[in-house]
């Protein structure tokens, strides 16, 4: 090999078997004047017949080995999950199918897994990530107790990574394992593992999330019992509809129970009305209340058939004992979702925002954790929360819209927390102010205040800091008067 002509090559050291070696220091540029590039390392050409080095060069001989680095093999960890098994697959990094495996839904179960994982290099050290399609369940949990990354990955997403294996449309148990093993492979950087939130933190999210859904079982079962007593007994509602709660209120209910029909209830007296509200734990205005009662009852209204009157009356009391189950479910775990929450580190300086009391304030934790690596930033909490637009563009097509996937019970709990601090907070009730002047229509601005207080949380559990209101809405500088 050579670098122009021969003229202008250098002499360089060789090897054992009397081949140039590459120069260690610059060559010259060509004989044409044309530069060499950089980098590019001349060589010496030989003698024509010669096959050994000149007795002027030294040939240095090594006696070592060159050491050969092993290269780590990754393993990455599939499981496709069902009620009473699980199929799990390993995969190396190459996509090679390293083990298959079927386990119960069980301890024994359990302790294969964690044995295959242990036999293709698992250790506490370097433990093997997991991708799962579910977040909950007990085998979920026991693989986040071990302390590994463990990946819920959505049953959608899933389906289309199928689609890059096969276009046939099969699909296995066992191909789903592969496929979710591969998922770490390929694309593990594009999905997020579990977080790794303290054991009070998950015990206040099962709590808090127990708690709203026995609200939503609440509002449910009002809305049947209302829409079918105004089938039959529209003096009921008509008696409540003025009072804070409607027919959720304990007299409401403990009165209904004692009269589910419109004839029994009026045969009441205004003693057995008052031994009622005493029974619902009414402690004012008993008698008053008593007799605004007794005349709302007797007030004439249409009437179903008897037989039909009666039967309807029987399902009010089925659907009166769901609306009881669900009311004493609520109440029963909003004390413990409370009582939790206020044992937690960071209940001071989220219960330190304004519209945030300690039910709401619970229902936040249980969604946004204590893990402070979930979230790099404020941006990825309030997409996260659907507070934040998406931008849809493709072309000359560009559309700027609310978010629609993303943590229902997290945005819910904003609703209210936003709503709640527009009265609490003069900082937020300008802002929301000033978004409505700027055309945002009320849900906007609202989603908006919404993002602002995510910032401003998501800063203060990174800080320790309590939530300041002239540094979250700080005021505008004063407009300087007009020079004359």
């Amino acid at each position: 090999m050579a670098c122009g002509g021969l003229s202008h090559l250098q002499e360089l050291p060789l090897n054992a078997t009397g081949a140039a070696e590459p120069w260690p220091g610059p060559g010259p540029a060509g004989s044409r004047g044309h530069e060499r590039p950089i980098g590019w390392r001349c060589l010496r050409a030989l003698p024509l017949g010669s096959a050994r080095a000149p007795a002027r060069l030294q040939v240095v001989r090594t006696t070592e080995r060159p050491t050969v680095r092993r290269r780590q093999l990754d393993v990455f960890c599939g499981i496709d999950w069902a009620e009473d098994h699980h199929d799990v697959a390993l995969v190396d990094r190459d996509g090679g199918l390293l083990a298959r495996l079927r386990i119960s839904d069980d301890a024994g179960g359990l302790a294969a897994l964690l044995e295959l994982l242990a036999t293709h290099g698992d250790s506490a050290e370097d433990p093997v990530p997991v991708a799962i399609e579910t977040p909950r369940g007990l085998l979920t949990a026991c693989l986040r107790a071990t302390g590994r990354q463990v990946y819920a990955v959505n049953p959608m997403a899933t389906a289309r990574y199928r689609d890059r294996h096969a276009v046939s449309g099969g699909k296995s148990d066992h191909g789903d394992a592969v496929v979710l093993a591969s998922i770490l492979r390929t694309d593990r950087h594009a999905h997020r593992p579990l977080p790794a939130d303290t054991e009070l933190a998950q015990a206040i999210a099962v709590l808090a999330r127990a708690q709203q859904d026995a609200v939503w079982d609440r509002i449910t079962a009002h809305n049947k019992l209302r829409s079918h007593l105004r089938e039959y007994y529209p003096g009921f509602l008509a008696a409540f509809a003025t009072a804070k709660g409607g027919i959720m209120r304990p007299e409401a209910r403990v009165i209904l129970a004692a009269a589910p029909d419109p004839g029994a209830a009026a045969k009441l007296t205004a003693a057995r009305l008052r031994a009622l509200l005493k029974k619902a734990g009414r402690s004012r205005g008993i008698d008053a209340e008593a007799d605004r009662l007794r005349e709302a009852f007797r007030v004439p209204q249409m009437r179903q058939l008897p037989l039909v009157e009666q039967a309807m009356s029987l399902q009010t009391l089925a659907l009166l004992r769901q609306l009881d189950a669900a009311c004493a479910s609520a109440d029963d775990l909003e004390q413990a979702a409370v009582e939790s929450f206020n044992q937690h580190p960071d209940a001071g300086i989220i219960t330190s925002f304004p519209g945030l009391g300690a039910l709401t304030g619970a229902r936040v934790l249980a969604e946004t954790g204590d893990d402070r690596s979930r979230f790099h930033d404020a941006k990825g909490l309030k997409a996260y929360a659907g507070a934040a637009p998406i931008t849809r563009a493709s072309g000359k097509t560009r559309s700027v819209t609310c978010r629609r996937v993303k943590n229902n019970r997290l945005a819910a709990a904003g609703y209210i927390w936003a709503f709640a601090a527009l009265s609490a907070s003069p900082g937020a009730r300008a802002h929301y102010d000033r978004r409505k002047d700027a055309g945002d229509r009320h849900a906007t601005a609202q989603r908006n205040l919404f993002g602002r207080f995510l910032s401003c949380l998501h800063h203060c559990l990174a800080t320790g800091q309590h939530y300041d209101e002239n540094t979250a809405f700080p005021s505008p500088p004063a407009k300087l008067p007009n020079a004359a």
